[in-house]
């Protein structure tokens, strides 16, 4: 269980002691500042009935003990706990017996002040020694300090043994409470961007038929808000960590991907996170110059890592441009779009005189995954560009033009089975025939003006023979979409990219399927991440098992993956805003809606998202008919 607001994390079991083992403990900015928090009472730890989330920064845990000689079989304390990810949590001993009850009450703490990645690692390495401070225990060390000061005061503190001792006496069905508060030296207290008034995502709500799709976008807000980062040195601009507890800072290519699904909540998260990236572009002379650098990235047993400093270069014009559909002023369009033609003519300036984008690593491979992002990037960006009045949009949608016509050549591969896209092409020109879940990004397009998506890679025929493929049991698990097919060469249900369902592709596909008009598919792939959403008590992680979904199984949780996850959390918006089929265009004043005709979940209702910066609700019936029920002023519902 993870209690999220960065730049703090709390980490523990379903049962809420904090033993020091594994990841536990309190953790400020990637260092561990507290590992061991053990509760005893009348010398005993109480037996752990509950531990849930109440919010993502939050976390309850109860357990019961038997504290008179007398009682029966029935416990008559109740030992609350409430854990805050900033560093606080109150204990709280509550009591059911008929006379006073004298409870000691114990709470052994020790940490190591190690960082994560040591953690991670195995080499933390042991517990540092404590010191008695003020009223709780500090530990020191050559890279920093930290304490934990009760309220109120211990009756006594040992430092040798880590431990805080009080001596309570509670009335029949009396309480008490205590306080402790957990710091690393130099660090003020934690001030979460969620947690301020200046949060960029629109608190939108959801209800409907299905009851999981109000706590799944409850869910995915919240999540969102507690992986909120500022730019230090400009607070106004807020952007997303990858994801806790492995990726707690920015990672461009994620940031961007979930600014881009959560547009529906406001424009303000894409603004920050494309001021915060455009101060890292690279400039210059050179070959990367105009990219937006971003680390490489595992692509499965078939293909050598990709570099997503290639996707954050090419994802940044796109969301720009649909930011400007969603209502982004023109003001900020205007300061981002330099950045935005810079990254276009990297794009123009690296395909060359060729047709396909290729890995910027000599010898590397021509992605299936790059083009569908590099042909959104320049219809998006020409739209962009004619429509700030910029030059460069002809030339934009020429190579778009001739990209389409050469890779629905090269890129298809033609069997028994009605084909398949590449995966990508070696350097030889000879295809990669593996089937993954990236070729969920040759369905997502991308918004143009009146709603209308822009044109696709694949034509209509290849177009239904994907969806066909993805639909099918070899990549729907019943729980979302497998990154590699079941039956494909080198299958693992739980490899990060050859066969466990990442949250962000099925998302994606079902997006794409939707506004293909493959419903069917789309709707599977719906319920199954729903399904597993609903297993992750809503708070989806950004991957986990591809095992195939039987009666009365749950989802595997994969070891290795965040939870909460940037992209995880924006996909649940992506599938519910999918249902209605919102597509706006704020510059023309007009919004058009393509719901989902089959209406999988039943009647939804979506309030409090955001158009043009002003509150936008709709409902979509059982019958799969969109109606408005709240917009701003002037915005017209487009045909």
């Amino acid at each position: 269980m993870i209690c999220v607001a960065l730049p703090a994390l709390a980490i523990s079991s379903e049962h809420g002691q904090m033993t020091g083992q594994g990841l536990e403990g309190f953790y400020r900015s990637g260092r561990r500042v507290l590992s061991r928090c053990q509760v005893r009472v009348a010398g005993r730890e109480p037996l752990a009935v509950q531990g849930r989330m109440t919010s993502a920064d939050r976390a309850r845990f109860v357990g019961t003990l038997r504290a008179s000689p007398h009682s029966g079989p029935d416990p008559d304390v109740v030992v609350e706990r409430i854990r805050h990810a900033d560093g606080t949590e109150r204990i709280t001993l509550h009591s059911a017996a008929r006379r006073p009850l004298r409870v000691p009450l114990e709470v052994a703490l020790g940490t190591d002040l190690a960082d994560l990645g040591a953690i991670a690692s195995g080499t933390a390495g042991p517990e540092l020694p404590a010191s008695v401070h003020g009223s709780g225990l500090r530990w020191s060390c050559a890279t920093g300090n930290s304490s934990v000061t009760a309220d109120p005061p211990p009756a006594d503190a040992l430092a040798s043994a880590g431990l805080l001792r009080w001596e309570f006496v509670l009335p029949p069905g009396g309480s008490t409470s205590v306080e402790l508060r957990i710091r690393l030296d130099g660090a003020g207290p934690v001030r979460a961007v969620s947690r301020t008034a200046t949060s960029p995502l629109a608190a939108a709500r959801a209800a409907g038929d299905d009851p999981r799709v109000q706590p799944l976008l409850r869910t995915s807000v919240e999540d969102l808000q507690a992986l909120l980062l500022r730019d230090p040195e400009h607070p106004s601009d807020i952007h997303l960590a990858a994801g806790a507890p492995w990726r707690c800072g920015p990672a461009p290519a994620e940031a961007l991907a979930a600014a881009r699904m959560t547009l529906p909540l406001g424009t303000r998260l894409a603004a920050g996170t494309l001021r915060f990236l455009a101060r890292t572009q690279l400039r210059g002379v050179g070959p990367q110059s105009g990219m937006i650098p971003g680390p490489r990235r595992d692509a499965g047993i078939h293909l050598p890592p990709g570099c997503t400093g290639t996707e954050a270069t090419l994802l940044f014009p796109s969301l720009l441009a649909e930011a400007r559909r969603w209502g982004l002023p023109e003001a900020e369009t205007e300061e981002l779009l330099p950045t935005a033609e810079r990254c276009l003519a990297w794009l123009r300036t690296t395909v060359g005189d060729g047709t396909y984008l290729c890995d910027p690593h000599p010898g590397g491979p021509v992605r299936c995954e790059t083009q569908a992002h590099a042909h959104r990037a320049a219809l998006l960006g020409a739209d962009l560009l004619d429509a700030c009045g910029r030059p460069g949009g002809t030339e934009l949608r020429h190579w778009a033009q001739a990209l389409r016509a050469a890779f629905r050549q090269d890129f298809w591969i033609d069997d028994r089975g009605g084909g398949r896209p590449a995966a990508a092409r070696a350097p030889d020109g000879t295809p990669v025939p593996h089937l993954g879940a990236a070729a969920a990004h040759l369905l997502d397009t991308g918004l143009l003006g009146g709603g209308e998506p822009a044109p696709g890679l694949l034509d209509k025929v290849q177009t239904e023979q994907l969806a066909r493929l993805l639909g099918g049991l070899g990549m729907d698990s019943g729980w979302g979409l497998r990154g590699l097919g079941a039956k494909e060469a080198g299958y693992n249900p739980f490899g990060h990219r050859s066969g466990a369902v990442r949250v962000h592709e099925t998302a994606i596909a079902v997006a794409g399927l939707a506004t293909a008009g493959y419903e069917k598919e789309a709707g599977s792939l719906l319920r199954g991440a729903l399904a597993a959403a609903e297993s992750f008590g809503h708070r989806l992680p950004e991957m986990y098992a591809g095992e195939q979904r039987t009666d009365g199984s749950a989802p595997l949780p994969h070891p290795a993956a965040c939870r909460p996850a940037a992209t995880a959390a924006a996909s649940g918006v992506l599938l519910l805003v999918t249902l209605a089929g919102v597509r706006p265009d704020a510059p023309a004043g007009t919004v058009t809606l393509r719901p989902m005709h089959s209406a999988p979940l039943g009647e939804i209702v979506l309030r409090g998202l955001q158009i043009a910066g002003a509150p936008f609700s709709v409902r979509v019936s059982r019958l799969g008919l969109a109606m408005v029920e709240e917009a701003a002023d002037g915005l017209q519902l487009g045909v």
